[in-house]
């Protein structure tokens, strides 16, 4: 597990930033982690791989999320999330990944591209080895709390990418202008290769 939570320790250092007001997709979040995966394991996703989560935003709207992996394109792959948040709506987010560097090239949040936030400051309050139960089953993990300097927002996040594929999110909870945003997975499975 030491080698684990080097691993994940690199990946989480830019939690601390919120979602973006036109989509739930943290691109911040997803930078650093596939930066970090690409430069200690390489980004071994596979067209195929999924994770699905349930969202609650403020108590108030429910829904869910399907993420898979939707193309590889040999130096890139894309992942799309699916996300019904019922009365609030459907969203379509696509975002484009350099395998070699973990760089998000592009991303699209229902057809529209959208600016890629750059990595802002953000302090890691807490990490250690955990344990987390969600739909999904119980799992070992490491969890992580991680300050905003820019906002105070906090983000929380239990993590195992051996585990659960791409982002190896197992839980997420995020400060957002709705209250709070909580993210858990209710499946997942790596595509046979």
């Amino acid at each position: 597990m030491t080698k684990f939570f080097g691993f994940i320790a690199a990946a989480v250092i830019a939690l601390g930033s919120q979602a973006q007001a036109s989509t739930l997709v943290d691109a911040q979040t997803l930078q650093v982690q596939t930066m970090a995966q690409a430069q200690l394991t390489g980004l071994n996703w596979t067209v195929g791989d999924q994770a699905d989560y349930k969202i609650s935003i403020g108590g108030f709207i429910n829904g869910t999320a399907h993420s898979f992996v939707s193309k590889d394109e040999g130096a890139s792959i894309w992942m799309q999330q699916d996300m019904d948040l019922g009365f609030a709506g459907k969203q379509k987010i696509e975002v484009q990944f350099e395998k070699a560097t973990g760089k998000i090239l592009k991303m699209l949040a229902n057809g529209q591209e959208q600016q890629v936030p750059d990595q802002g400051d953000v302090e890691v309050v807490e990490m250690k080895e955990d344990n987390v139960t969600v739909p999904a089953g119980s799992f070992p993990c490491i969890y992580a709390k991680i300050k905003s300097k820019k906002d105070g927002s906090i983000q929380e996040a239990w993590i195992n990418p051996q585990v659960v594929p791409m982002s190896g999110m197992l839980k997420a909870l995020a400060d957002s202008q709705f209250g709070k945003v909580t993210q858990e997975a209710t499946k997942f499975s790596f595509a046979q290769k």
